[in-house]
């Protein structure tokens, strides 16, 4: 069985930065150490296939959450 990647797309990313768009959330059956904050979807790409991983990208909600 093939682990998976769990990642989800940055909060506070700008259009046009060229800073890293995604984070790792979690990791399932994969000994995995992720050491950068952020990482391109490239690199996640790599990451996965070097593993042979599933990469899952997680929706979030879109809403504000309960900060006001």
């Amino acid at each position: 069985m093939s682990g998976k990647i769990f990642y989800r797309e940055r909060q506070k990313v700008r259009d046009g930065s060229k800073t890293p768009r995604f984070r790792v959330a979690a990791v399932a059956d994969v000994d995995l150490k992720v050491y950068a904050g952020h990482l391109r979807k490239n690199e996640l790409d790599q990451l996965a296939s070097a593993m042979g991983a599933q990469l899952v990208e997680l929706k979030g909600g879109g809403g504000k959450g309960l900060h006001k």
